[in-house]
């Protein structure tokens, strides 16, 4: 339970554990707003993050908190406003990370809108500017990003990383083995007009700036897709390497077969984190056969998302910061305190 200090975590195994060896699940929600509100020249969060609104998550019997970012914003690039960019950016993250912790949860951040301009298939905008989820992390500031997040955080181990939101380079090249290879070693992939940051490039950024905590790794089509993620998963020499994965009813990936047959030959290998979870339906019937699936294998999940929003625009979790869920987010509240009585 919660004690009020977030646990340092490293990778034993298949599980993600504590300095004291015990397991430890990450079992929470994403708290969106700090991927878009800053690079929209709106402020930095969407909504409250004091320590009452860590609270009301916390009180769901939470034990982690995925915190989506902008790269263009950390770096504080020349198209953001300097009130929503580079230090004051920062200086949010670390204290929104430093709330989370203070309530025993685990802060997992994400790199989720990044520069370079796609247009191709199933392209979220023609921006070059990180206004959008891309097909891949751009080798011009990725890299830059993690290793300052990595400088960032390196001492605190309760914090873990998660490398790129949902990568889908399987979009813009008609070759599964292309978009795998693009996945994981970057430069110049099929379809893509950039230069991409693959995963490793990634993972070196962080090791390289000193940190040893736990990464995050999402597969193909949007984390949906980790059938070759063994083949292909990265080097990681401190050993502190999950896979992430997504899922939503209206994925490929979302039945016990399919579970079954991808993510179970992965789970058996490296820790697995589900990193986003939910259904646009406004009920949670899709999402507790996940969480039982995901239970049954003692992994880690965490709905999406802790925001405010009409679930017609996406699934909210909330209809108000104090906590007050939806039909949805009913579903991952009364789970997740059945499990953490």
């Amino acid at each position: 339970p919660p004690d009020g200090t977030a646990p340092a975590l490293h990778v034993s195994g298949t599980r993600l554990v504590d300095t004291a060896g015990r397991t430890r699940r990450l079992l929470g929600v994403n708290r969106s707003g700090g991927e878009f509100m800053c690079v929209q020249g709106h402020g930095i969060w969407d909504g409250p993050v004091d320590d009452a609104a860590i609270k009301a998550i916390a009180d769901w019997k939470a034990d982690a908190v995925r915190i989506p970012l902008n790269e263009e914003c950390w770096l504080g690039l020349s198209n953001i406003k300097p009130e929503y960019g580079g230090a004051n950016y920062i200086n949010a993250v670390k204290d929104l990370v430093a709330r989370v912790e203070a309530h025993g949860l685990t802060p997992i951040l994400d790199l989720h809108w990044s520069y370079g301009q796609y247009t191709g298939n199933s392209a979220g905008c023609s921006d070059v500017h990180a206004g959008c989820q891309k097909p891949m992390p751009d080798m011009q500031y990725a890299p830059s990003f993690w290793s300052s997040v990595a400088g960032t955080f390196k001492d605190d181990n309760a914090a873990v990383f998660d490398l790129f939101n949902e990568p889908y380079p399987d979009r813009a090249t008609s070759s599964t083995t292309d978009a795998w290879k693009c996945w994981r070693d970057g430069g110049t992939c099929p379809g893509i007009p950039y230069e991409v940051a693959g995963m490793q490039d990634l993972v070196d950024s962080i090791r390289n700036a000193g940190a040893k905590n736990v990464i995050m790794a999402g597969g193909l089509a949007y984390s949906n897709d980790l059938s070759q993620w063994l083949t292909y998963r990265p080097t990681d020499p401190a050993g502190n390497l999950t896979a992430a994965y997504h899922v939503y009813n209206f994925n490929s990936c979302v039945n016990e077969s399919c579970w079954n047959s991808s993510l179970a030959p992965v789970a058996a290998q490296v820790p697995l984190v589900a990193g986003e979870v939910g259904e646009n339906t406004c009920a949670h019937g899709f999402v507790d056969q996940v969480m039982k699936w995901l239970d049954d294998h003692a992994l880690s999940y965490l709905g999406w998302t802790w925001n405010t929003w009409d679930c017609s625009s996406g699934p909210s979790l909330i209809s108000s910061y104090d906590g007050t869920p939806t039909a949805f987010g009913t579903g991952l509240r009364d789970h997740l305190r059945a499990l953490n009585p």
